[in-house]
Parts: C-alpha cells; structure tokens; sequence
C-alpha cells in the first residue's frame, strides 16, 4: 500500500511508478484526510509493504502526511516493510528521522528512506526551473527511482540514501515549524481572465477552494500551491510575489490524476 501526498505532480508520479513496479495500491492521503466516510483503517497482507512518498516542506514532511499517520491504523501488521521517498528540490534536513518518530509512536518501524531530488515548484519563495533543468532532474529521477524500486522489491532494511545537507538540524527544528503555522489564505487571488474552470478546486489539498464565479478560499492550506501552479490560465496569484513567475506541473502526470477524489 503507497500512500502519497503531491502538489504538482513529482510525488504522484513517483508513488504510481513504486505502486506499479512492486504491485501494491495507490491511496491519496489528501482523499482520505477530507473524506466524510473515514478512511484511516487498513488491513494488511502478510508480505504487503508500505511506503509513504510525499514532497519536503522547508525540510520536513507536510503536516497534513503526518496529521494522516497520526490517525491511521495499520491493522495486522507484522513488521511489514516500510518505507519512504521524499521528493525534493535539494537537501531534506530530518524530514526522515520526523516521519521516523511519527511511526514510533504508532509502533511501526521505518525499514527505508530515499530522498529524490525532483524540479522545485514552491513559487512564493522562488520560481521554476529552466526547461532544461526540469527535464535533467526528471531524467535523473526517473534513473534514481529505478534502483530505489530495486531495493524496496527486494525488501531492503535499513537503507537510507537521503541527502540532509546542511544545518540540518536548524533548519528542521527552525524553519519548518514556522512553515507549519501556514500563511494567510486572503492573498490568494484569480485575475480577470479566470475561466470558473474550478480545477483549483478540485486539485486543492484541503479541499478549501469554492468556486463561485471565481475561486474563494477557505482558511486551510497545506501550501502545495496545486491551485495556483496548475491553472491552465495562470490567472491565480498570491498577491504579487508570483505575477512575473512561471508555473509547473509534473509532465508525467495528467490533471485527472492530481483531482482529489473524496471517498
């Protein structure tokens, strides 16, 4: 079982390879986080592995991956594999020993790590990549990803290939907190030529957006920035820090894939 969690695309496209190389299910964390009915029991197979791929947020997991584990319950398990790919722009910090300890309290045992460095998409604090760059990452991921899936079919424990880098420390126990507390939803916007498509609705990780003409938000955001990078007008903005900057959407992923369907 694969649970992901993606903004715009680079976690999906890795949880789907990993789910169809070692023939395990797809679950959307996002769908089951928002879903009315539930959706935080989960019998296991004997063999059956468990991974959980999402991107880092200023060095740590998102909230919302460990808000679902807080909650989940693995039933029967008997020290299945587990595992866990981070997707990243860089450098990771401790997001795996954070992930590690939220399993601990849960009683479960982190037998793997992968960091995958993937083309960056956070457009408030910077801007996308080259062409030429997002396709060398992707190119290089998709190699990377390859001996990964090798290591998990094979039920490896306690392989970590992560790259921390710097600080890492300060940056986990500093930065992501701060990152954590979220940022205010009222500079989020759509420009005239909006179309009331509603993607940035269905796309939303929190489920927060109402489209009503225009798209309105809620008070909830998990800042994947899937409404504002997966417009196909780039008519959504926050406030002015994204104007002049380009937009990104993993290519190997379709829209109807990112849409959180709610069970």
């Amino acid at each position: 079982m694969i649970f992901y969690f993606s903004g715009t695309g680079n976690s999906l496209q890795v949880a789907k390879n990993i789910a169809v190389e070692n023939n395990e299910e797809l679950v959307s964390i996002a769908a089951m986080m928002n879903s009315k009915n539930g959706g935080f029991e989960y019998n296991l197979k004997d063999d059956e592995i468990i991974g959980f791929v999402y991107p880092v947020y200023a060095w740590g997991p998102p909230k919302m991956v460990l808000d679902f584990i807080y909650k989940m319950n693995l039933n029967n398990y008997k020290n299945n594999y587990i595992f866990s790919v981070v997707t990243c722009g860089g450098s990771i910090g401790n997001t795996i020993k954070i992930l590690e300890k939220s399993l601990r309290e849960k009683n479960l045992h982190l037998d793997g790590g992968f960091s995958l460095v993937m083309p960056s998409n956070y457009i408030i604090m910077g801007n996308v990549e080259s062409k030429s760059n997002e396709e060398k990452k992707l190119s290089a991921a998709e190699e990377e990803l390859k001996s990964i899936n090798n290591i998990i079919n094979k039920r490896e424990k306690n392989v970590f290939k992560v790259e921390k880098g710097i600080m890492m420390g300060i940056l986990t126990s500093i930065v992501n907190p701060l990152f954590n507390k979220g940022i205010s939803t009222k500079k989020f916007y759509a420009k005239d030529n909006c179309t009331g498509c509603g993607i940035c609705a269905s796309v939303c990780n929190c489920q927060s957006i109402k489209v009503e003409g225009k798209p309105k938000w809620g008070k909830e955001c998990s800042q994947c920035l899937a409404c504002i990078n997966l417009c196909p007008v780039k008519a959504i903005q926050y406030g002015k820090v994204t104007e002049s900057k380009g937009r990104y959407k993993n290519p190997n992923v379709t829209l109807e894939d990112m849409k959180i369907d709610l069970v």
